[in-house]
């Protein structure tokens, strides 16, 4: 089962830089990310997300190889290439994977402007390594579907100061 975890940062940046802490952990095979989405709220209260996963360019690439592949078959590779390639981009477009997108710009709007939040999507995690991770990047714990326990946890880790090495 995942877990939905939401935190709301007041810079623009911020939140973008935790997800790609977040990234570089997934290459270390340290958490599981089904989804993870940056919304910005511009200065001018229009909300922007950035999306790790586009269905759009997805289906795309993916109906323009199947089209060329079918198309050949017919003598007709361009123009098989060509609607499988708008056939592909239309069913990536209707297809939502991941973190509803109504929902994100639902809680985004409720931000001021300028700031930031992350939404994560997570299958599974090593908490204490992430953790580490996450502590004292700062931020706001906005929704989550975790326990009150390790939703409290997840909070003071964000809010704690990064132990520095003291020399001898």
């Amino acid at each position: 089962m995942s877990h939905l975890v939401v935190i709301g940062y007041d810079d623009v940046h911020k939140a973008e830089e935790v997800r790609l802490t977040l990234l570089k952990l997934q290459r270390d095979y340290l958490i599981d990310l089904e989804d993870a989405v940056v919304a910005v709220k511009k200065p001018d209260g229009k909300i922007k997300l950035h999306q790790v996963f586009e269905p759009t360019a997805h289906g795309a690439v993916s109906g323009t190889f199947w089209g060329l592949l079918i198309g050949a078959l017919f003598f007709a590779p361009i123009l098989g290439a060509a609607i499988g390639a708008a056939s592909g981009a239309i069913s990536g477009a209707l297809t939502d994977v991941g973190i509803d997108d109504h929902f994100m710009k639902q809680l985004s709007e409720t931000l001021k402007p300028g700031s930031s939040v992350l939404f994560v999507l997570v299958r599974s995690v090593t908490p204490d390594k992430v953790m580490e991770e996450l502590q004292g990047t700062g931020g706001h714990v906005l929704k989550t579907s975790l326990t009150h326990d390790d939703e409290a946890k997840l909070q003071a880790v964000l809010d704690e100061a990064k132990k520095v090495a003291q020399p001898a």
